[in-house]
């Protein structure tokens, strides 16, 4: 966590969960958050100085100046860079395979992780090696059924689609009538990507599907890893596991476009703006922003691909897609904000 000043008065309040979209490295426990005004002990200046704590980063004045950033910015920046870093790579698919693209993309963000986490390996038991490999593979289909989406479909509406198994894992096991409503609306914006027709082709939408799956897992994965492995020492192992498995699939459709250096550079460019950038940014954010803002945050990611799609590719769309972005991301808004406390928290209140 940030520096923060430890107040005479604190006060547990009820939160959300934290963002069920995200990994372990994202679920951390900033549930409790100071209450809005703290009094702080005389130090020697004016006696019983109130700091203003930010109800949504849940930090106060003084360290929100000492950090300068705001960590909403920073998370915007990461999802602004996962989706650039696909149109970027989107552009390089006439010469060279998804499948290669995706592979130097995890190979970037493996070296990045592995060199600055150097995770401990030795020592580890059987299950540990288990859920860790499950959590890579979970990773590697991922990646690798998006970009075979985003080869036949716009960015826009693969991520758009991507987000159905997120969204549908974070309302599992719901009875509430409310959370069935966020899942409908959901499942009627996919309808209506459909109505249009525009830029869909039925293996687009399959790999999409594939990679919503394959997101819920890693999402389920990321939460056994994150009590295995400290920090991000799971992740980077992970992240290496995935590399080795797409490495034969990427080694023969790459072939000799895997040495030359235009398509190196481009593809360590998009491991970049795809994983090292977006993670720095969260990582850092994560440290002083509520939970439940990040979730909210992170639904904007559909309307992102489809702005990097139009910006960077030239994608452009009907309006009854854009219509259908914008009911996924309130879905996912919705679902987010409904979600229950966890008992541990309600405990603690």
């Amino acid at each position: 966590m940030g520096p923060r000043e430890v107040p005479l008065t604190t006060e547990l309040v009820r939160c959300p969960d934290p963002q069920p979209f995200a990994g372990s490295d994202h679920q951390h426990g900033a549930c409790a958050h100071k209450r809005l005004l703290i009094r702080r002990p005389p130090t020697g200046g004016r006696s019983g100085a109130v700091s203003r704590v930010d109800p949504v980063t849940a930090e106060n004045s003084s360290s929100r100046l000492a950090h300068g950033v705001s960590p909403v910015w920073l998370v915007l920046v990461g999802i602004v860079s996962v989706q650039f870093g696909a149109g970027v790579a989107k552009t390089l698919f006439d010469d060279v395979a998804p499948t290669t693209i995706v592979w130097l993309r995890l190979v970037t963000s493996a070296l990045v992780l592995m060199l600055a986490l150097r995770p401990r390996l030795r020592g580890r038991s059987r299950s540990d090696w288990l859920v860790v490999i499950g959590f890579g593979l979970s990773l590697a289909l991922m990646n690798w059924s998006i970009y075979q989406s985003f080869a036949r479909i716009p960015i826009g509406l693969a991520v758009t689609i991507e987000f159905i198994g997120p969204l549908t894992l974070a309302v599992a096991g719901s009875r509430r009538l409310l959370d069935l409503a966020w899942v409908g609306l959901a499942g009627l914006g996919v309808a209506l990507l459909g109505l249009d027709g525009g830029g869909m082709t039925l293996a687009g939408v399959a790999f999409a599907l594939l990679a919503g799956v394959a997101w819920a897992g890693y999402i389920l994965l990321s939460a056994r890893t994150g009590r295995t492995w400290a920090g991000l020492d799971g992740l980077a192992v992970a992240s290496a596991i995935a590399t080795a498995l797409l490495a034969p699939a990427a080694l023969v459709t790459g072939g000799g476009d895997l040495l030359t250096p235009h398509v190196l550079l481009l593809g360590a460019l998009v491991g970049v703006l795809s994983s090292v950038v977006p993670y720095s940014c969260e990582l850092v954010a994560l440290r002083r922003l509520a939970p439940s803002v990040f979730g909210i945050l992170m639904s904007l990611e559909p309307a992102a691909a489809a702005l990097a799609g139009l910006v960077v590719v030239g994608e452009f769309l009907g309006p009854a897609q854009y219509v259908a972005i914008a009911c996924v991301v309130v879905a996912s808004i919705g679902a987010t904000r409904s979600r229950r406390p966890p008992a541990s928290a309600l405990a603690a209140a």
